[in-house]
């Protein structure tokens, strides 16, 4: 950082705690975690510590498959909150994943022109690393195959 000169915040880096330590910690060796109720047996994200549909209080970790289709994008050509501006376009999307739950991500590695409603896409991650500038891994998804 430049003496006199503020950083400006992060809004693109997740502030783990002691609750979702084992989602960033699953992300940061490559595996997408989801919370499942023992009690109703469904799965949801974002990770809650209740059911968010039968309010049951017995959820656990499960890794997912990482495998999702795509519901609905949008492709972002403007973005002033800091790093988004150095990153436009790019493509914010809700996924499915194959578990059940709806997702909101970023989709990489794929044209524009080339997304389509029901596409396969798999996990991938951004960041992580283990340096302060990296942050935590955080999931994205990227065409299958």
């Amino acid at each position: 950082m430049t003496p006199g000169r503020t950083e400006s915040p992060r809004f693109d880096l997740p502030e783990p705690d002691a609750f979702t330590r084992p989602y960033w910690d699953a992300a940061a060796e490559g595996h997408l975690l989801l919370r499942r109720c023992g009690g109703c047996g469904r799965a949801h994200h974002y990770p809650r510590e209740f059911c968010p549909y039968c309010w049951s209080e017995d959820v656990g970790w499960e890794r997912a498959s990482g495998e999702a289709t795509l519901y609905t994008w949008s492709v972002v050509h403007r973005n002033d909150l800091p790093p988004f501006g150095s990153r436009v376009p790019y493509v914010a999307a809700v996924v499915d994943l194959a578990e059940g739950p709806r997702m909101m991500t970023e989709i990489v590695e794929c044209a524009h022109d080339d997304l389509r409603i029901g596409m396969g896409l798999t996990v991938a991650f951004r960041g992580g690393g283990g340096a302060a500038e990296d942050g935590e891994a955080v999931p994205v998804f990227r065409p299958r195959g």
